[in-house]
């Protein structure tokens, strides 16, 4: 007991943490050095995540200088803010649940409290972060509350097949013209692709990027290229082009793959243009088919092909992997079935981590990819909204226009690209993932505190599904804690793996106005552990500007401000990625550059340090800093301003911090009854009676153990393949790392 109590006074009374700088927050343990000795925490060990409240324990040791450590575990409740862009998980606001100490006496409850007030007090200090990898690695033998989309559409869009070249231009229905202002030319509405028509020789014509195209019919007839349109067309696509990208604030911006088609040869003659006008999606081969097998399995894979087709040689059927979603066909030409995940052939999940076509396991029931993405997905991007500041705005083609949602006693407006929601007598608007609320349908708005319980009830079939994973935590008198799961981007949990999209068919809004609704075929939406959802790199998209040169909003991807990115081909798994390019002609707002060590100075606007959406709208990162007297700029850039950090030490002490413990293996854990293991050489598990470790019999937990260093293993590994990516990809921060498109994947990641 007296080296228990020498503990618990010294770290009350006099704990003294030796200022370091920032560690990666993927190193454990972390070590706080005290004026008697040190403290250990090792990687903490999730329960369960309800929220932002995550639940857990921790193996720990106090070791007193010149004598040995005691090892210990707590219990803990704390809550977490999260950023998605950089994959840390910040924690705060501790409450320790329970101590234990296997050589202390337990019935000595003013110690153990005491105990309990000194980490409660000191914790928030140490600045303890983890990455989201660990978090998932940790959560996956741990309760998490799982989001489970239902009622979802599976039906298959039509399927194209080619063997040329070819680009899928889509159109929301039948095309749709408008006159653009000040000109005679006619600009489609209803497409994210440049198309025109002039009205002097009745021809219509479609920008590529590369190339230019031209029909007398615009959904049937055949595109040509030509060299160059008439000078007129040109001059609107370039001046539509340059007022989209040169206004930080537009989100109708023009989007564009050959942004990053520096690392793509173009085909030496124009692709071919397939148009339509419903659901489909584009899967080619660069001429006649050809496979090779994958290594122990029963499968080849399409090798010419930038999409995921594969044929199972035992039945002769062909699969197909499009927005995560698989189907089965006899014939490349169709007709294709869905099949759900878990039906696949065994021989799916026998993929080897590490070949050419592991990127498929995210999409593969009962792999260690698709478990993790499942997990990924009920992590929530948090943010706190300033309640003074911030607000939104909303604006209707002609007087608002009310249906009512489907199994529910919610209206949502129709004509606006904004979601409006009328419950009872009030009206809530869901923008850039922050929930606000008003007594009209046009305001004014205040930031909402809570949501009705409806909300929860909107099905799949309605466009605006994707709220219902929109939350509101907690709130004060200053701030609101807000988050959203990758659901609100398009990423769902479907049974057990992830997938884009409902797969559902929303009709848009035309009026005088043009309101898309999301999309979930024809952009070859893929998926893989660092960029969530993207763009497919392939001839479908790749080589043609897809995105909003005006006059109508966003919309096709969910939220108007969310973009997917463009990214090159995924390699594998694990080892070395290619650099990864996010579409910065694009104003993507939600997760964009949020870097919670670094703070910067905006007065004016009172945006605390980092923020997911337009500083105009006053929302900020759950985070406790304020805002600093380093110089105003981009989150994610520039250097940090520790002086910033908040402390409630006195003036002049060092802030408390937690760095790696030098010398120190993350081999230690607990059990839930707060028994402390360690694994040693040879796999080798020992427990700890409170003074000396004593080997484990076979059989004795063992096999808990085991499954925990298993993922604790994992999610190191693969904190490290994400810090060797951004490496590769040539910058730190967030800044090259575009948001989980629903994310969650692995960015955002949105």
């Amino acid at each position: 007991m007296k080296r228990f109590s020498i503990f618990i006074m010294s770290a009350c009374l006099s704990l003294m943490v030796v200022a370091q700088s920032k560690q990666t927050p993927a190193n454990w343990p972390k070590q706080i050095n005290t004026t008697n000795g040190k403290i250990l925490v090792y990687q903490p060990q999730p329960d369960s995540l309800i929220g932002i409240k995550l639940y857990g324990r921790a193996a720990v040791s106090y070791t007193k200088t010149g004598q040995q450590p005691t090892f210990g575990a707590i219990w803990f409740m704390t809550t977490i803010a999260v950023d998605r862009t950089n994959r840390e998980v910040g924690m705060s606001s501790v409450k320790i649940l329970n101590v234990r100490f296997p050589s202390q006496d337990q019935s000595n409850t003013d110690k153990i409290e005491k105990f309990k007030n000194t980490l409660e007090t000191e914790i928030p200090k140490w600045n303890l972060d983890m990455t989201m990898d660990e978090l998932n690695a940790s959560l996956a033998d741990a309760k998490a509350v799982n989001r489970q989309a239902s009622g979802l559409n599976n039906v298959p869009p039509e399927i194209i097949f080619t063997k040329t070249p070819s680009v899928l231009v889509l159109f929301d229905g039948d095309p749709k013209f408008k006159p653009v202002p000040n000109s005679k030319i006619q600009q489609a509405v209803n497409t994210p692709f440049f198309v025109v028509q002039d009205p002097g020789n009745k021809e219509y014509y479609l920008y590529g990027s590369t190339w230019w195209y031209k029909t007398n019919d615009v959904d049937k007839g055949k595109w040509v290229n030509v060299k160059a349109p008439p000078g007129d067309i040109k001059k609107l696509q370039e001046s539509l082009a340059a007022q989209a990208n040169a206004n930080p604030d537009n989100n109708q911006k023009a989007a564009s793959a050959d942004d990053n088609s520096k690392d793509k040869t173009p085909p030496a003659s124009p692709p071919q243009i397939i148009v339509r006008t419903a659901p489909a999606e584009l899967v080619q081969s660069n001429g006649e088919p050809d496979f090779s097998p994958i290594q122990g399995t029963q499968l080849l894979y399409m090798t010419n092909s930038e999409n995921n087709i594969f044929m199972f040689i035992d039945k002769q059927m062909y699969y197909v992997l499009i927005s995560g979603r698989w189907y089965t066909s006899s014939a490349m030409a169709g007709p294709w079935t869905f099949i759900a995940s878990d039906k696949l052939p065994a021989d799916f999940a026998n993929i080897p981590e590490g070949s050419d076509k592991d990127q498929v396991l995210a999409s593969v029931a009962g792999t260690e990819a698709a478990k993790e993405a499942v997990l990924d997905a009920q992590i929530p991007q948090t943010a706190a909204v300033d309640r003074k500041t911030a607000t939104c705005k909303v604006t209707y083609d002609g007087d608002p226009k009310f249906v009512q949602i489907k199994g529910t006693l919610l209206y949502r407006a129709a004509n606006t690209s904004s979601t409006v929601i009328m419950a009872d007598k009030s009206y809530y608007v869901c923008d850039n993932a922050v929930w606000f609320v008003g007594n009209a349908p046009t305001g004014p708005w205040v930031v909402a505190v809570e949501i009705p319980a409806d909300i929860q009830n909107i099905p799949p079939e309605d466009p605006v599904y994707n709220v219902k994973y929109v939350y509101i935590y907690e709130s004060t008198p200053d701030v609101v804690y807000v988050g959203y799961l990758p659901g609100y981007t398009g990423c769902y949990i479907y049974g057990p793996t992830v997938v884009y999209g409902t797969g559902f068919y929303y009709n848009p809004w035309y009026g005088p106005y043009y309101y898309p609704r999301p999309v979930t075929f024809g952009f070859s939406m893929n998926y893989n552990p660092w960029t969530g959802w993207s763009f497919g790199w392939g001839m479908s998209v790749g080589f043609m500007s897809v995105g909003f040169y005006g006059p109508h909003p966003g919309g096709w991807w969910g939220p108007p401000m969310f973009h997917p990115p463009f990214c090159p081909p995924y390699n594998h798994f694990y080892g070395p990625r290619p650099p990864m390019y996010r579409n910065t002609s694009v104003n993507v707002n939600v997760n964009n550059n949020y870097n919670r060590n670094n703070v910067y100075n905006n007065h004016q606007s009172g945006v605390r340090p980092g923020t997911w959406t337009n500083p105009k709208t006053g929302t900020m990162p759950a985070d406790r800093g304020k805002p600093s007297t380093q110089p105003a700029g981009r989150p994610g850039q520039g250097q940090v301003n520790d002086k910033a950090r908040p402390s409630s030490q006195p003036s002049g002490q060092p802030v408390n911090r937690a760095g790696t413990a030098p010398n120190s293996k993350n081999n230690v854990y607990t059990d839930k009854n707060g028994d402390v293991y360690r694994k040693g050489q040879n796999s080798n598990w020992q427990k700890n009676d409170g003074k000396n470790w004593q080997n484990v019999d076979q059989g004795s937990g063992r096999s808990s153990m085991d499954k925990q260093s298993q993922n604790r293993d994992r999610g190191q590994q693969m904190n490290q393949n994400a810090g060797s990516f951004q490496r590769n990809s040539g910058g730190g921060g967030g800044g090259n790392r575009p948001p989980s498109g629903g994310g969650g994947g692995r960015g955002g990641r949105r």
